[in-house]
C-alpha cells in the first residue's frame, strides 16, 4: 500500500510500506463517526475491529439504527438521533435524486453538527490518548479537532471525495463532460461556489460559533480533508493518486465488510444457490425504500430471458408477494459468500456493493442515481467489467441487452477475474494500522466541557 507524504520540500510523494505483524499496541481511545447508510458505516466497523484487535478502546458514533449491528461486533456504540428521524430521511424520494439528494444530505449534515460534536465530546475520556476517524462530511469531527485538540484522520471510501483537476470525478448525473474539459477550465469550475457551503454551511457555522471556533470559509477546501491525514479506502488501480490530492494521504484498498460473521446466510438463499445455475443478483442498497420499479424490471428480465435471479432488499414490500420459479427474494445477502456463485451483479453503484462485485470477479450493471454512484459506475466501465444504465434508460429491454454484453463474455470475465486476483493481493493491513497509529500523538485534554448528546451503548 502507499502513503502520500511530504518530502520535506513541500512536495507530495508516495512511499511504499512493508508489512508487519499485527500485535498489541499501546492502548489508546479511537472514536469513529461514520455517516450514512450501511455502505458508509460498515467500513468503519471493519476499521474498529482491526483497531480493537490492536488493543485500542474503540467507540463508534453514528445513527441509532445501527445499534444492533454494531453491538453484535462487540464494539462500543453511541447512537445519534432516533429511528423515526433516520427513516424519514431515507423515505424521502429526493435522497436518490441527482441534485436534490446531495442537498438533502448536506442540510442534514449541517443541522446535526452540534449534536454530533456533543456526542464526540461526551465519548472522550479525560487524559486518554484519543484519535478520531471520520468521513469528510463529519464536520462535527473536524470541529472536535479544532476545539478539543484531538488528531483526526479523514476516511474516504470513494474517489469522488477528491476534486482533482487531473482525474476529475463525475460529481453528478450528466456531468461526465466536465472530466473532458481542459485542466484550466476544470480548475475554474471546481473553485466556483460549492453548494455544500450553502446547504451544510449554516448548521456548521452555528455549531462553530457556539464553541468559539472560527468557522471554515469553504467547507470542502478548508475542512473536508484533515491536516492530520486522509485514509483512502480504495486501491490505486481503481483510482490512482493525483498530484493535487491533499498531502498525507494513505491509500489502502476496499474494506469488504459484510458482517457475514454476525449474520447467517438465510436458509432459503442457501437452498436457492444449491438448486440451479448461477443467478444474477439485483440490489439497490440497504437504504433504498423506492426500489419497486427497479425490482419489477429485474423480475421481468428474469422471466423473459430465463435467467435465475436474487432480489435483495431490506424492504420486502417492494417485491411481489409471490415470485416465479427461478427467482428468490431476500432481505439480507452476505455479498462475500454469495457473489462468487453469481453470473452478474445489477445495482445502484454504491462503493460498498461495487467493491464486493470486484472482489468476487463478477461483471456488473449499474443504474447510478446520485452521490458517488455515477463516478463509481464510470470506473467499472473503464476497467472493462461493467455497463451503466441511467435511471431514465433502465428498462427490461436495455437491462437484458446489458446483461447479454457481460454475462459469460470471455473478455469481461478475464478482466473481472484479473481484478479480483489483484484485489486479493491488496489485503495486507499491517502498514495501514501502523500509519493510523502513527497519528496517535496528542493526549486528550484533562478537562472537557459538559454536555449530554448521544446515547452510549457499551
Amino acid at each position: 500500500m502507499n502513503a502520500r507524504t511530504d518530502d520535506g520540500m513541500g512536495h507530495a510523494s508516495f512511499v511504499h510500506h512493508s508489512d508487519f505483524d499485527i500485535r498489541q499496541a499501546e492502548r489508546s481511545d479511537v472514536i469513529l463517526t461514520p455517516m450514512g447508510s450501511a455502505g458508509d458505516v460498515l467500513p468503519f466497523v471493519w476499521l474498529g475491529r482491526l483497531l480493537r484487535e490492536r488493543g485500542h478502546h474503540v467507540t463508534i458514533i453514528t445513527a441509532v439504527v445501527f445499534d444492533e449491528i454494531i453491538r453484535a461486533t462487540g464494539l462500543n456504540f453511541v447512537g445519534l438521533g432516533t429511528r423515526d428521524e433516520f427513516d424519514a430521511l431515507i423515505a424521502d424520494p429526493n435522497v436518490w435524486h441527482g441534485w436534490r439528494g446531495p442537498e438533502l444530505i448536506f442540510r442534514h449534515v449541517g443541522k446535526s453538527t452540534a449534536s454530533t460534536f456533543a456526542a464526540i465530546r461526551d465519548a472522550v475520556r479525560p487524559g486518554a490518548a484519543t484519535l478520531l476517524l471520520a468521513p469528510g462530511t463529519s464536520f462535527a469531527a473536524r470541529l472536535a479537532r479544532e476545539k478539543l485538540g484531538l488528531p483526526l484522520i479523514g476516511v474516504h471510501l470513494q474517489p469522488a471525495c477528491y476534486l482533482s483537476i487531473h482525474e476529475t470525478p463525475i460529481l453528478g448525473p450528466h456531468l461526465a463532460w466536465v472530466t473532458r474539459m481542459p485542466r484550466w477550465v476544470k480548475e475554474i469550475l471546481l473553485r466556483l461556489p460549492n453548494p455544500m457551503d450553502r446547504w451544510a454551511g449554516p448548521g456548521v457555522r452555528a455549531a462553530c460559533e457556539a464553541q468559539g471556533i472560527p468557522a471554515p470559509r469553504r467547507l470542502y477546501f478548508d475542512w473536508f480533508h484533515s491536516p492530520d491525514g486522509d485514509l483512502a479506502l480504495f486501491p490505486e488501480w481503481f483510482a490512482a493518486p493525483q498530484p493535487d490530492w491533499p498531502e498525507q494521504v494513505y491509500q489502502h484498498s476496499f474494506p469488504l465488510e459484510d458482517l457475514a460473521a454476525e449474520q447467517a446466510m438465510p436458509r432459503a438463499l442457501a437452498d436457492f444457490l444449491a438448486t440451479g445455475g448461477r443467478p444474477v443478483l439485483f440490489t439497490v442498497g440497504s437504504a433504498m425504500r423506492h426500489g419497486t420499479e427497479f425490482f419489477a424490471t429485474a423480475l421481468r428480465v428474469c422471466v423473459e430471458t430465463g435467467r435465475r435471479g436474487i432480489l435483495a432488499t431490506r424492504y420486502p414490500e417492494q417485491l411481489p408477494a409471490v415470485l416465479p420459479a427461478g427467482v428468490c427474494g431476500v432481505e439480507y445477502v452476505p455479498f462475500g459468500r454469495v457473489l462468487p456463485h453469481c453470473a452478474a451483479l445489477v445495482h445502484h453503484g454504491g462503493i460498498g456493493t461495487t467493491a464486493q462485485g470486484l472482489a468476487a470477479g463478477v461483471p456488473q450493471v449499474v443504474m447510478p442515481m446520485a452521490h458517488d454512484q455515477p463516478d463509481n459506475a464510470a470506473r467499472l466501465v473503464r476497467l472493462g467489467v461493467g455497463r451503466t444504465l441511467p435511471p431514465r434508460e433502465f428498462n427490461a429491454a436495455t437491462l437484458a441487452a446489458a446483461l447479454a454484453q457481460i454475462v459469460d463474455q470471455p473478455d469481461v470475465l478475464r478482466a473481472a477475474k484479473a481484478l479480483a486476483e489483484r484485489l486479493g493481493g491488496d489485503r495486507s493491513i499491517g502498514p495501514m494500522i501502523e500509519w493510523i497509529e502513527s497519528r496517535m500523538q496528542r493526549p486528550a485534554p484533562s478537562v472537557l466541557p459538559e454536555s449530554g448528546a448521544g446515547r452510549k451503548i457499551d
